[in-house]
This record gives structure tokens, C-alpha cells and sequence, in this order.
């Protein structure tokens, strides 16, 4: 029985994505690699549409998808070519108008996948995930730090000891994978936390953060928002790649928590009274 496709309005999708747990659906760019890279919805997987004509049956039974191009003509056809060769109930959505309609965050270039060695040792990539989780907690900190007279400033700290806590939760994830000897905090401690989970050093970031001088609440939440889209894509995609089962689902974990500080950050961009 053939399945028909919905179209979604861009609202329509970002609630889709906010209310969904990482794991229950998959976004799906049909363009081309160069089109990728210039700008894509975090957290969106790659297929260019020729290629899903070969690979369509490989698309997971148990999630929705949700395909998008520049316009929507690409992505109707795979949307339609998805209903017509999958017998497994899908719900399949289309993003009517393309990502020229989508007036949410995107993200330019690719996921720093080059950070991490998923087909190496689990121990490894649960290191890293913790390292970045640390370079975030230390950027949130240096933000609520420095600008601890105003109060908006609140929001940072509320993100540095979340980012510290999602870095508990990976390696509560690397204990029941076999663990490491150290305690959670002397590990912690050793690590030098100089890249943020989107794959761009502390540094960098920070003097960014130097360079804002007027409308600074806006400016900065913008800013960290753009860390946790570029976070948020990482881990999506590190999900959806042929690796260990622990490390899957960490990942998928985290994804779902840096979505959540994605949320807070809006929230407040919209309070700001600079």
C-alpha cells in the first residue's frame, strides 16, 4: 500500500523537531553536496536525490521522514518515491517551498566528524564528547563571568552547569560500556575542554565574544545559539553512523539535550530589553 506525503510549513517542522525525542524521526537533504554545505537544517543527513533512488530500502522502517530540497520539487519526488517503495507505515513529510522557506537557524559546512574516530575505540569518543562538553561549560562560564552585572546573564550559567552535567551523563554511558578507572571528577578535571562541541576552538569563539559591543544580549544568545545548532548537528549526525551501539545512543542523548538549550536560548533572545 502506497504511503502519501504531508507537506509541512516551516512552523509546522520545528515543532515536529522540538516536540520529537532524537531517534523517533529523520530529516533528509536531498540536494547536492555543495548545496549542503552552504547552509542545512542541524541535524539533517545528506542522501542527494539520485542516490536515494538506489537506496531508499535502506531507510529506517521505525521513524518518520521528513525530506527537504532548495524549493521542494526534489524532495516531493523523494518523498513520493519513499511512499511508493516503503511497506513498513512510515510517516513521510515534505518541507513545502524547501529550505528557501525556512526561516528557522541553519548551519554552513559539515560536521566536525574528524574530531571523533567513531569506528576506533568506544573509550575514545566518549573521551572527546566530554572534552567538548567541557569547552562549552568553560565558554558559558567565561560569558556568565564577564558579564555578571547584567541579567540576562543568568542563562549562562544555568547552560556551563548543564554542559557540565551532560558531561556526566556521557560518562555514566562510557561506565556501563566498560568504563574507565578514574572517578568522574578527576577525569573531568584533566580535561583541557579547548574546543566547543561544534568543532571551532575556545579561542576563536571568545574573541568573537570580545567583538560584540552593542545590543550584547541579543548578540551573544545568537552566538551561543549558533554553538549549540552546530553541536546539535554534530551529535545528530555522529547518531547516524555505523558505530558502537553505546556510542549511538550517547550521542542521540546528547542531541536531545543540546536541542533543549537550543530552546532556552530562543526563549530568552526574546527577552532581551538592551
Amino acid at each position: 500500500m502506497k504511503t502519501k506525503f504531508e507537506d509541512l510549513q516551516p512552523e509546522q517542522l520545528r515543532r515536529l523537531i522540538s516536540s520529537r525525542r532524537e531517534g523517533e524521526y529523520l530529516l533528509i537533504d536531498v540536494r547536492q553536496p555543495g548545496e549542503y554545505e552552504q547552509g542545512h537544517i542541524p541535524g539533517a543527513k545528506l542522501i542527494p536525490v539520485m542516490e536515494l533512488v538506489r537506496t531508499v530500502h535502506d531507510l529506517p522502517a521505525e521513524k518518520d521522514l521528513i525530506f527537504y530540497c532548495r524549493s521542494g520539487s526534489r524532495s516531493a519526488a523523494a518523498a513520493t518515491l519513499a511512499g511508493e517503495e516503503l511497506k513498513s507505515g512510515n510517516r513521510i513529510f515534505n518541507l513545502a517551498g524547501g529550505i528557501l522557506a525556512w526561516d528557522g537557524h541553519k548551519v554552513e559546512g559539515w560536521p566536525k566528524l574528524k574530531l571523533f574516530k567513531v569506528s576506533a575505540i568506544v573509550d575514545e569518543s566518549f573521551r572527546m564528547a566530554m572534552d567538548l562538553e567541557k569547552g562549552a561549560q568553560r565558554f558559558y562560564t567565561y560569558l556568565a563571568d564577564r558579564f555578571k552585572n547584567e541579567p540576562w546573564a543568568a542563562v549562562f550559567n544555568e547552560l556551563a552547569r548543564a554542559e557540565r552535567a551532560h558531561a556526566r551523563t556521557i560518562y555514566g554511558y562510557w561506565q556501563k560500556s566498560g568504563g574507565t578507572s578514574l572517578d568522574f571528577d578527576t577525569l573531568y578535571g584533566r580535561l583541557e575542554g579547548e574546543i566547543i562541541e561544534g568543532g571551532k576552538s575556545l579561542i576563536e569563539v571568545l574573541e568573537q565574544v570580545v567583538q560584540v559591543k552593542t545590543d550584547r544580549c541579543v548578540q551573544l544568545m545568537e552566538l551561543a545559539l549558533s554553538v549549540e545548532n552546530s553541536a546539535f548537528d554534530l551529535y545528530r549526525t555522529l547518531a547516524g553512523l555505523d558505530a558502537e551501539e553505546e556510542i549511538s545512543t550517547a550521542f542521540l542523548g546528547i542531541a536531545q539535550a543540546e536541542k533543549a538549550h537550543m530552546q532556552t536560548l530562543i526563549n530568552n533572545i526574546g527577552t532581551c530589553s538592551e
